[in-house]
């Protein structure tokens, strides 16, 4: 666990640009689709919402690599990301079972990053009592 500790910086630097990948949905969301559920929208509301979409989650990976080099910000950074792809994964799960196999290394390392940030909070909130 104080490995999670001394190296939250690092995790949360890799875990940011990983995230901050989704920047590619903004210019070409259709290649983007295709790789993480299969599938492509035409309409071009599809097309402005899934840009939406992927610039939202390039500004959660801002803020995690914003969080590594700023610890007071980290658990706020740490919280929001945890949150926003706990969320992603229950949607794919509960409304999407159609696209969890090609989404599933996405869910597998979201999961493995949100079950890291929670070890790193708990351990932390433990210290500072």
């Amino acid at each position: 666990m104080n490995l999670i500790i001394t190296n939250i910086k690092w995790i949360m630097l890799i875990a940011g640009l990983l995230t901050c990948s989704m920047i590619f949905a903004v210019f070409t969301p259709h290649t983007v689709l295709m790789n993480m559920f299969g599938e492509t929208l035409a309409e071009p509301l599809a097309q402005m919402i899934v840009r939406s979409w992927g610039f939202l989650i390039f500004l959660i990976g801002t803020l995690l690599i914003y969080g590594a080099f700023k610890p007071v910000y980290r658990n706020l950074a740490i919280v929001m990301a945890s949150i926003s792809k706990v969320f992603f994964i229950l949607l794919i799960l509960n409304l999407g079972p159609q696209y969890s196999d090609k989404s599933l290394s996405t869910i597998i390392l979201d999961s493995i990053i949100v079950a890291i940030f929670l070890s790193y909070l708990f351990k932390v909130k433990i210290k500072i009592h």
